[in-house]
């Protein structure tokens, strides 16, 4: 049983950054549908709404929030495969072991919605 443990806690970091990467890869649609307009009201002004940011903008942005997730995903797995081959083979798992695979799980998760768009 310990050792099922142990070896499913050395696949996680690759695990991790392997769904990242494939996350990324799919990323978004490079030619999504074109919005359509609404007809607008008669006596409807817009020029007192905000101006709504470029979707490049949004894409740059997004991108950029992706690559930065990405490297601390990288950086938190290595640390983890440090505090692994660190951690004693005969002793059960500390509990910052799990809080540190959990941190990079979320990670993941966030990198995954955030290259679904």
């Amino acid at each position: 049983m310990q050792e099922t443990r142990r070896s499913l806690l050395r696949l996680f970091p690759t695990a991790a950054a392997l769904a990242a990467f494939v996350a990324l890869a799919r990323g978004q649609d490079p030619f999504p549908p074109p919005r359509q307009q609404r007809p607008g009201r008669p006596g409807d002004d817009d020029s007192n709404l905000p101006e709504k940011p470029s979707t490049k903008a949004v894409l740059e942005e997004n991108q950029k929030d992706i690559k930065k997730n990405v490297e601390k995903l990288f950086d938190l797995a290595s640390q983890l495969k440090e505090q692994v081959e660190k951690t004693d083979s005969t002793t059960t798992l500390s509990l910052a072991l799990v809080k540190k695979a959990e941190e990079i799980e979320k990670l993941a998760r966030q990198i995954k919605e955030r290259a679904k768009g």
